[in-house]
């Protein structure tokens, strides 16, 4: 049995599907299995697949059912106690599964990621994702900032995932979140941990025509609804005070929005001289330095400002608070 199974799944991508196919098979760790689940493709993607000639790659056409069915058949085909994920628009580092392997072991980790270089469809820097890319590379590296910050955003790019078989038997859900998203706040709310490796190991391409650019359930509404729908399943299951910090245009909204889940929002915090001192929607506003030590009621951090959650992190750590633990950043 190899040691890892690396899923595949893919249509209509014959311009880009053979160099994705050989980085994988060019790894450094080569006991490994490829299994291209090709969801109904129109094009020559079958075709180039099939011609390529390795013991180690596997192809499974199907009909054309979504990527959420693709990788639920692609886990129930991988013959491997190790999964990983890879697109057919992107290129895998040579050593990607060879370190990730070592650091899922090594870091006792049940889903590992990595860096990403970011590119568009011409092979350059993406202008439009620079922000993420650096918040994916920077701010989202260790397993406590994954987990605290998972609200935010998707802290690990998706192709880069490589897990324990128990992570993608959770099961990817077809509805209208977006399901990679969707199964991260799941397997975290069942204690699942995650780490990331500190190097580029793969390159992500941002074209036009990819799911995340097209499809409804990739958008900035669907990823709110995820955020905020695991919230309220997971860390705020049967909470009705807690703490904000952040009085302003990312704040605000999310005060507004759990005043109407029912909780009572105790008080607001703010590090804008105007706002400190006055009452906003009922909650008093206290300044960064007022917060008081954590005394078990949960903290929401709700900042856009870019790398303002850097500088937050340890004013509240200091205050007794756990990112991860009882203090959510969210966005």
């Amino acid at each position: 049995m190899p040691e890892v199974s690396v899923l595949l799944p893919v249509r209509n991508a014959e311009n880009t599907v053979a160099a994705a196919v050989r980085s994988i098979l060019d790894q450094t760790h080569d006991d490994f299995e490829l299994i291209v689940i090709d969801d109904g493709s129109t094009d020559r993607t079958a075709h180039i697949v099939a011609d390529i000639r390795d013991k180690r790659l596997k192809l499974i056409p199907s009909q054309h059912a979504g990527v959420c069915a693709a990788n639920n058949l692609g886990t129930a085909a991988a013959q491997s106690d190790l999964i990983a994920r890879m697109d057919a628009d992107d290129w895998a580092h040579p050593e990607r599964l060879e370190q990730q392997v070592a650091y899922l072991r090594q870091h006792k980790v049940d889903v590992v990621g990595c860096k990403v270089r970011i590119l568009d469809a011409a092979g350059q820097p993406s202008s439009t994702l620079r922000r993420y890319e650096r918040w994916i590379n920077e701010e989202t590296l260790t397993t406590d900032q994954i987990h605290a910050l998972r609200f935010v955003e998707f802290p690990l790019v998706n192709p880069t995932l490589l897990a324990r078989r128990s992570y993608f038997e959770i099961g990817f859900e077809d509805n209208d979140l977006p399901e990679d998203y969707d199964l991260m706040l799941r397997a975290m709310a069942q204690g699942f941990r995650f780490g990331k490796v500190p190097d580029v190991l793969l390159h992500w391409t941002d074209g036009p025509t990819r799911l995340t650019r097209t499809d409804p359930r990739y958008s900035p509404t669907a990823f709110m609804e995820c955020r905020r729908r695991h919230l309220l399943t997971g860390p705020l299951r049967d909470v009705r005070t807690l703490d904000l910090w952040g009085a302003g245009q990312t704040g605000k909204p999310w005060l507004l929005w759990l005043q109407r889940q029912g909780i009572h929002v105790r008080r607001l915090i703010d590090v804008h001289h105007g706002k400190i001192g006055q009452t906003i929607h009922g909650v008093p506003v206290i300044a960064a330095d007022q917060l008081p030590m954590s005394d078990g009621v949960p903290l929401i951090i709700a900042v856009g400002a870019d790398r303002t959650r850097n500088l937050i992190w340890p004013h509240v750590t200091v205050r007794g608070f756990r990112p991860g633990q009882d203090t959510w950043f969210v966005a």
